[in-house]
């Protein structure tokens, strides 16, 4: 079996080198497409480190100062729990889960406080005991009133309330 001659035509010839050219025109094209490509995204990774970077020191800023908040705050007496307690309840005949939702309810609306220096709130003790006393407390389809018989201000801020249901 003999293979036929073809690369002393010169219509193969001219094919095999423009296939040659053409792929080294192509391969060309390649390596110059894949530069671009590498070199943008090594342009967003320098972009993404340096944000990285930023964010890094940001952050880092950002613990220090609360840092440096928390120990003011330790330095400084403040407002951390609050504890109440209904002293008629049992007279009302109220069941423990309605004490506990009066409790709950009453501690959502003075939430506020906690957190607040402890002078700051002794200053404001009557605006906290008319904002109890003027706020009706609705559970179970009864209204009940507060009257505050005695607040302790300290770390935690204790009351001790007088309950009455509203007709």
């Amino acid at each position: 079996m003999h293979i036929p001659p073809y690369y002393k035509k010169k219509s193969w010839q001219r094919f095999l080198v423009g296939t040659f050219f053409g792929a080294i025109i192509g391969y060309c094209v390649l390596l110059y497409m894949y530069g671009n490509m590498y070199e943008n995204l090594l342009e967003q990774n320098a972009e993404l480190q340096s944000q990285v970077k930023e964010l890094t020191s940001q952050n880092k800023a950002l613990l220090k100062d609360k840092e440096d908040l928390d120990q003011q705050s330790k330095e400084s007496d403040t407002v951390k729990a609050i504890e109440i307690t209904i002293s008629n309840g049992e007279e009302l005949k109220m069941d423990r889960l309605i004490v506990h939702q009066l409790e709950d309810l009453i501690k959502e609306e003075i939430s506020h406080i906690i957190g607040q220096d402890v002078d700051i709130v002794s200053e404001s003790d009557l605006l906290l005991m008319s904002t109890i006393e003027n706020k009706s407390f609705r559970v179970d389809d009864m209204t009940y009133k507060f009257t505050v018989s005695k607040l302790s201000i300290t770390e935690t801020v204790k009351l001790t309330m007088e309950a009455e249901i509203e007709g």
